[in-house]
């Protein structure tokens, strides 16, 4: 990693709870399939020769491997230790070519248009609209021109927008069992997120419901202009 995180002014901090619910099999369990909209994906990127792809925020690997078994060029990045040794451990079991690094969204470790596709499921609106931005800046860097994002955000109709303790605009760290959710998330309305893929052609933005009742994110196929 290029900074210690526990050392900055910074609230992009829930990857510390991801470490820890990644070094247990029960903390892993509800995240090793593969979801459908990025299964679904995979007809699109082949039809628009997309070769070299990044899973930003991996976790344990569940979309790098099911990429990797499709013959792309996969790379994962995390904050979390757990979740690069993990996800390195899978890939060598299995006899599957996945390059994993350990690092920040928000100082991707890769050149200029280094991707044909960003992936960035349920990570990037852990901290403040800063962090979003930021991160968002380094997505579209290293996408080459024409290069597509998928990703999600977290809506302001979701269970926890306004609970807890307010961060920043728009962000609050939930009282709450969940370690994870205790942590700063960022929500926003379909404008703002509008406005925050300023750089990019969105091909598709729904509002979904999430596998738990009132938990609500928006979840996007963009271009990069």
């Amino acid at each position: 990693m290029n900074k210690n995180i526990e050392n900055e002014n910074d609230t992009a901090t829930a990857f510390m709870a991801w470490d820890n619910r990644w070094s247990t099999e029960q903390g892993r369990a509800d995240w090793t399939a593969p979801e459908e909209d990025i299964v679904h994906i995979i007809p699109v990127l082949r039809k628009r020769d997309c070769s070299t792809l990044l899973d930003l925020g991996c976790g344990v690997g569940r979309h790098c491997l099911l990429f990797a078994t499709q013959g792309f060029k996969v790379f994962g990045v995390d904050a979390s230790p757990n979740a690069c040794r993990l996800t390195k451990k899978t890939a060598l079991e299995t006899g599957l070519s996945v390059d994993i690094r350990h690092a920040l969204m928000t100082e991707l470790p890769f050149e200029d248009g280094s991707f044909d596709y960003v992936l960035a499921w349920n990570v990037i609106y852990h901290g403040t609209q800063d962090v979003v931005r930021r991160t968002l800046a380094e997505i579209r860097r290293i996408l080459r021109p024409g290069g597509i994002f998928q990703g999600t955000m977290l809506s302001t109709r979701d269970r926890y927008y306004g609970s807890g303790q307010q961060i920043d605009a728009n962000t609050f760290a939930a009282n709450c069992a969940d370690e994870e959710k205790r942590h700063p998330h960022f929500y926003c309305n379909g404008d703002e997120l509008v406005s925050l893929l300023k750089d990019f052609h969105i091909l598709s933005l729904l509002l979904c419901e999430q596998k738990s009742s009132r938990s609500y994110h928006w979840n996007f196929v963009a271009v990069k202009l």
